[in-house]
């Protein structure tokens, strides 16, 4: 953390895994905690490096030079419920980035829903940036921290944030991983309901009590999860078909590179670029990725085993990419309940009674 910041912001960057943390289920728990950042009395130089330093919890925020000559203006309100966080925030403009390597040093997997109020956001959450969600108006923008993405604000812009548990979510919507990056407009009576409901949220916050404003916050994370469970069911034929062709896809590419010691789960998850829970659940029924990988590999193995008599089975062995010869004999073992000598001796017998019979 750099020197210079006046205490409040200092102490606010310093505790940042007890920020957004509910004090608890004693009886005399108020129904959220406030808390307000604010960078506008830091010196010029610093304030977009207090951003950085307080952002820093989740995601990167690059700068430049030229940046920290400029100033920076940005606030957020935080609003800490016992199971979600509201957040108002207003910002000059910024990047911000969740990498895949950031993903792996914590252990943040809300879903986040940003509600554009006012600016330009444009979010990547595809490496080459073809996946990309810009909100020039209001709308509500789906993100999944376990996934990575990268945000500009290439104006100023406010907007409106529900972190809300990932159990919650993956309740509400079957497939919740599938909306990361996925923006709804207010195109709707739903839809319009919520913007409703997030304008008197914004306007009205000063005056309402805190029962209300616990009310308020709640029923519209439940509207928005409401408007994506319903185009979630408005694109399910859609997307079981994409489904459908990606699992083809995926058991296509396993089969044609099985002789190849780099096929493993991780390589399978570069060149689809999945989420990792979505490709394991695609071979869920056969004991996850690595096992079908695996079993492939000893089917090929059985077959190589009866078409090419002369051929030895380490070189089978070592030819599907196992660690030795003793290891293919076990996993073939188990598999198929004989080794593969005695497997090949009886498909090869059994051949041969069959050319006599047909004779």
């Amino acid at each position: 953390m750099v020197n210079g910041y006046s205490e409040i912001v200092k102490a606010a960057i310093s505790n940042q895994h007890g920020r957004y943390l509910y004090p608890g289920p004693a009886p005399s728990a108020p129904p959220f905690v406030h808390r307000r950042f604010s960078v506008a009395k830091e010196k010029t130089e610093l304030q977009r490096l207090a951003w950085r330093d307080y952002v820093g919890r989740s995601m990167d925020a690059p700068l430049s030079r030229t940046h920290l000559a400029a100033g920076f203006q940005a606030q957020v309100d935080s609003y800490v419920l016992k199971d979600m966080v509201y957040m108002d925030c207003r910002t000059d403009p910024v990047s911000q980035i969740r990498t895949a390597a950031r993903i792996s040093t914590d252990n943040i997997r809300d879903y986040v829903f940003h509600v554009a109020v006012e600016g330009i956001i444009e979010t990547a959450t595809t490496a080459g940036g073809s996946g990309k969600a810009t909100q020039f108006i209001p709308g509500i923008l789906a993100l999944d921290m376990g996934q990575p993405f990268h945000m500009e604000r290439p104006t100023y812009a406010h907007l409106l944030a529900f972190f809300l548990p990932r159990a919650m979510v993956e309740a509400a919507l079957p497939d919740a991983e599938a909306i990361h990056g996925r923006v709804i407009s207010y195109s709707s009576p739903l839809t319009r309901l919520i913007f409703d409901h997030l304008l008197a949220l914004c306007r009205s916050l000063p005056t309402l009590d805190e029962r209300e404003v616990e009310q308020t916050i709640r029923n519209c994370a439940h509207l928005i999860l409401a408007a994506f469970g319903k185009q979630q069911r408005l694109n399910g034929q859609a997307r079981a078909a994409a489904k459908s062709v990606l699992l083809a896809q995926v058991r296509s590419h396993v089969q044609a590179n099985l002789h190849m010691k780099e096929l493993t789960p991780d390589s399978v998850l570069q060149a689809f670029r999945l989420p990792r829970p979505t490709l394991y659940r695609m071979f869920e029924a056969e004991g996850g990725l690595g096992t079908y990988i695996r079993n492939l590999r000893l089917r090929e193995a059985a077959h190589e085993l009866t078409s090419f008599p002369h051929l030895p089975v380490a070189a089978i062995a070592y030819g599907l990419c196992f660690n030795s010869a003793s290891d293919f004999t076990r996993a073939f073992r188990r598999a198929y309940g004989s080794s593969p000598q005695d497997f090949r001796a009886m498909s090869l017998d059994m051949r041969y009674l069959e050319s006599i019979h047909r004779g």
